[in-house]
């Protein structure tokens, strides 16, 4: 075997094609389209190579590809959290623990070459809502659009080179038409009562707006949040803009207080419903499937982010957006997949649950620390 770094054309092209070679017979798998994974690897593109570097190899076999991974290092995550911590991902592999590790020391000797104690796994070289976590529970579901997607020997892969998991993602469902408990039927009814409250759906006209109300209510959510340095306003904006071309305005939810934003429920309709017959690649002519396909319905739309202000956790205002979706989206859709949600945050893990989703898949970031006498810490809790 031999591993070799992603230099040029030919290598990239190569490192991308790998998927279609181990999914070919897995009618689940749906690829990340090229344009996306491209943005990842792309230093004009993302701006996390402001501070931040990544490295790609793919290994091959008596001239076949048979492996690939990419490491990189987020040095403004890392000043924040005071570790050196490194990250893997895009990591794909046949059948072949030897050449997995391969991948995985690979991976390891160039980030403690850059002065790394440990790296995560498989995550993103960018933001925590693509391509993060490994699939340790329920295989037999298709991923969402840019959720990462894995065999089930990938987890003895991991586990067996000595990465632990530093923290479980759970990813819910829960059919548009089910009703709310009654306890949280009732805080829902009393909270759409109280005229200080209003709810908005988005306007594509007016995404500044609503990109500054969601970077409040995020901001006041996540400020326990260990690393979490707060999204600025450019990033807020930009996170907008990525949605845009595929968001229902029907499907994304403000909730405000005396005029206040305080809590807001953003889902984007399911398009790998579509992506499946592009196959990976958003060319001219998979633009002309994506637009066929579009006309031939979604009944599935995905949570992307869900957040309330702790002023208002608890008073039944999670269950109201809940309702107030409902009411304008029944019948539109059937299903809703609420993406990953830490197990770092059992509070809103336990409001998920209250409003009656149930548990669809669990996925897993790992950690692997490189000195073995170091103490492992999972990943810290939420209060």
């Amino acid at each position: 075997m031999s591993i070799r770094e992603v230099r040029d054309a030919k290598s990239d092209k190569q490192f991308h094609e790998l998927p279609f070679e181990i999914y070919k017979n897995d009618p689940n798998w749906v690829p990340h389209l090229k344009q996306d994974l491209q943005k990842v690897f792309d230093e004009e593109k993302n701006k996390f190579f402001r501070h931040g570097q990544l490295i790609r190899w793919i290994l091959e076999k008596d001239g076949k590809v048979i492996g690939r991974i990419a490491a990189f290092i987020d040095e403004k995550k890392n000043k924040k959290s005071g570790q050196e911590i490194g990250g893997i991902g895009f990591f794909e592999c046949i059948n072949d623990k030897e050449a997995a590790f391969l991948l995985f020391d690979t991976a390891k000797k160039w980030l403690e070459d850059q002065g790394m104690e440990g790296m995560d796994g498989p995550v993103n070289f960018g933001e925590k809502d693509k391509f993060w976590g490994l699939i340790i529970e329920n295989f037999d579901y298709p991923p969402y659009y840019n959720q990462n997607y894995n065999p089930s020997y990938y987890v003895d892969f991991f586990e067996s080179y000595g990465f632990q998991v530093y923290y479980k993602q759970y990813i819910y469902y829960r059919k548009v038409s089910d009703d709310l408990k009654q306890v949280h039927k009732e805080k829902s009814e009393r909270i759409r009562r109280d005229p200080k409250y209003t709810f908005s759906t988005i306007s594509k006209k007016n995404l500044e707006k609503y990109a500054e109300d969601f970077r409040t209510i995020y901001n006041r959510a996540w400020v326990k949040h260990e690393g979490f340095a707060g999204m600025e306003k450019r990033q807020a904006m930009t996170i907008m803009k990525a949605i845009k071309p595929i968001l229902d305005e029907d499907l994304i939810y403000f909730a405000y207080y005396d005029g206040r934003p305080v809590g807001f429920f953003i889902a984007l309709p399911e398009i790998n419903h579509i992506f499946k017959h592009v196959n990976g690649n958003l060319n001219w002519w998979g633009k002309l499937k994506f637009l066929y396909y579009k006309w031939k319905g979604i009944r599935t739309f995905f949570g992307l982010a869900f957040g309330i202000d702790p002023d208002f956790q608890g008073k039944g205002l999670e269950g109201a957006i809940f309702d107030e979706c409902k009411q304008i989206v029944t019948g539109k859709y059937d299903d809703l997949v609420i993406t990953w949600i830490g197990e770092f945050n059992p509070k809103m893990i336990h409001v998920i649950e209250n409003l009656g989703a149930e548990l669809l898949r669990t996925m897993a970031t790992y950690r692997k620390l490189f000195d073995p006498n170091a103490e492992f810490e999972k990943a810290k809790t939420i209060v």
